[in-house]
């Protein structure tokens, strides 16, 4: 008797331990996974998904803090992973043989490898990718076309942007700088960085607030009470959809240009599962679902013609070919500079 109590034990202790197994934990950004894609994954394999919003920063703290435990995929941009990989042994090389490449947009698929590689072995495959610049109110700002639109004092109150990184790259260009170029010098940077803190300080009166929320952001332009922020190109055209009066500017200094990735965490349970999300958003009709619903393109070879028209009309109005050659793709980040950035935005966010 006993041995048959023992051996139903087991197999309960198997079963669930199958159960949890079929599980995808995702660490991602909000958007990333419709609830309508889930709800689709969950009933084609079986697997339930459980999504943890975040960004860069949070992800990299997240995975930092467990060494690489918790989750089963996360989602960096591809500029902030070989860096932090090299220090903090967070991620696990992919195999790309498991990833179905005829999905995926060739070039783009070769760029992330190498711009996440570290001692010959890449961690990322593309997701989506997208821009950042201005999302200004032509009725209110009319000719705000540059980054310095954010520095001019006749929009005194009526500005905001993110105390993020991508303020201070976009401020470097906004001054004559070629931040990307300085990479691999540190005290140049650092000098680039000192006239970067002394300029925004110099401009806080400028800002109604410092976003931190997409929502948060979108609702101060709605309002009126933001005329040009520093945005995301698909928020400026959610916003354009209710007000044709604002739209996403890209500005003549060239908008930053991101890639955001799937990767694996070092110590991932169930890594399999997080094979079939990666080709699952990649395949073509649900990639061109998320392009209609979050107006950001993707990685997916097939996906443009599952994309609504009225998006495309989007990304035609705003990016003429120009406007495009004139995109700043971002480079893999020295984590040295990002230290360097981290005691700046401090600065300037303390600075009365």
């Amino acid at each position: 008797m006993k041995r048959v109590i023992v051996l139903v034990a087991l197999m309960l202790a198997t079963l669930t331990s199958a159960a949890q197994a079929e599980t995808l934990k995702l660490l991602t950004w909000k958007g990333y996974a419709p609830e309508e894609l889930v709800a689709k994954f969950e009933k084609e394999t079986g697997i339930k998904v459980e999504v943890t919003y975040s960004n860069n920063e949070e992800m990299i703290a997240k995975l930092r803090a467990t060494r690489g435990a918790g989750f089963d995929l996360a989602q960096p941009s591809q500029d902030r992973i070989s860096s932090v990989q090299e220090e903090f042994k967070i991620y696990q090389p992919l195999d790309y043989s498991k990833i179905d490449a005829g999905q995926v947009i060739p070039s783009m698929l070769a760029a992330v490898k190498k711009n996440t590689q570290v001692a010959g072995k890449s961690y990322a495959a593309p997701f989506c990718w997208g821009t950042s610049g201005l999302v200004v109110n032509k009725a209110k700002a009319p000719g705000a076309d540059s980054y310095k639109a954010l520095l001019d004092p006749k929009y005194k109150g009526r500005v905001s942007y993110r105390l993020k990184r991508p303020t201070l790259i976009a401020m470097g260009f906004a001054l004559g700088y070629d931040p990307f170029s300085l990479y691999g010098d540190p005290a140049a940077y650092k000098a680039m960085l000192d006239k970067i803190e002394a300029t925004l300080i110099a401009a806080k009166p400028n800002v109604q607030n410092y976003w931190a929320n997409g929502d948060a952001l979108l609702e101060s332009v709605r309002s009126g009470e933001v005329f040009v922020a520093e945005a995301w190109d698909n928020g400026g055209w959610k916003l354009h959809e209710e007000n044709m009066d604002i739209d996403f500017v890209a500005p003549i200094e060239g908008a930053l240009g991101w890639i955001d990735t799937f990767t694996i965490p070092a110590k991932a349970e169930n890594a399999a599962a997080a094979y079939k999300w990666i080709n699952f958003m990649l395949r073509p009709e649900n990639a061109g679902y998320f392009t209609t619903q979050e107006k950001t393109p993707t990685a997916s070879a097939g996906a443009g013609k599952f994309v609504a028209p009225e998006v495309q009309a989007h990304f035609d109005r705003c990016f003429p070919q120009a406007a495009i050659d004139n995109i700043k793709w971002y480079p893999p980040v020295p984590a040295k500079l990002e230290a360097m950035e981290g005691k700046v935005l401090d600065k300037i966010k303390a600075a009365k």
